[in-house]
């Protein structure tokens, strides 16, 4: 069994790949002055990154959890991430409110494959 992972801290990893599966840990803004359009495009521009880490791109996505501080603000997040997105490849995708830390407005995990 093979499992490699991606920048560990102390709490977690970025990225845990298990041979050709690549798990992705939340992922939010650096900056969270930004809207919640601004701030998920940076967090989609992470996950971009951490997944090219990891030997593999967002058109090997297979599903997403995007964690909302505001639920209401949803067509906001949909709008970066439709504009990113595979169009040839949409993953499995949940959107759900909760609490999160403050400034933060959009967490997204993702699972892709290699």
């Amino acid at each position: 069994m093979n499992i490699d992972r991606i920048q560990p801290q102390v709490w977690n990893s970025r990225a845990v790949v298990h041979d050709n599966l690549v798990f992705l840990s939340g992922i939010v803004a650096d900056d969270k002055s930004l809207p919640m359009k601004e701030q998920t495009e940076q967090v989609l521009n992470k996950i971009d990154t951490v997944l090219a880490a990891a030997g593999t791109d967002k058109s090997r996505i297979l599903s997403s959890v995007v964690y909302l501080a505001d639920i209401a603000r949803k067509d906001e997040m949909n709008e970066a991430w439709m504009a990113w997105m595979d169009k040839e490849n949409p993953p499995a995708r949940a959107a759900v409110g909760v609490a999160l830390t403050p400034g933060t407005l959009v967490e997204i995990m993702v699972c892709a494959t290699k």
